[in-house]
């Protein structure tokens, strides 16, 4: 399954933030979307620097990394 042929459009991303005790900029967060049309899957950009690049994952792929899917 190619992640990346389909278009995420306007789908709203969610920040998820954790992994570090500090606050405020230098909280480590993403942001994470469920990708349409594909069940179980999700999108990942940067919360700092989003226009950066976008990275698609299987939900399989971040449970295994330690991260809650949402």
């Amino acid at each position: 399954m190619d992640l990346y042929v389909g278009h995420l459009g306007d789908v709203p991303f969610t920040k998820m933030c954790g992994g570090n005790q500090q606050e405020g900029e230098m909280e480590s967060c993403v942001l994470i979307a469920p990708i349409p049309g594909v069940a179980d899957a999700y999108a990942l950009r940067d919360s700092k620097n989003p226009d950066a690049g976008t990275l698609r994952f299987t939900g399989d792929e971040l449970r295994a990394a330690g991260m809650a899917t949402i």
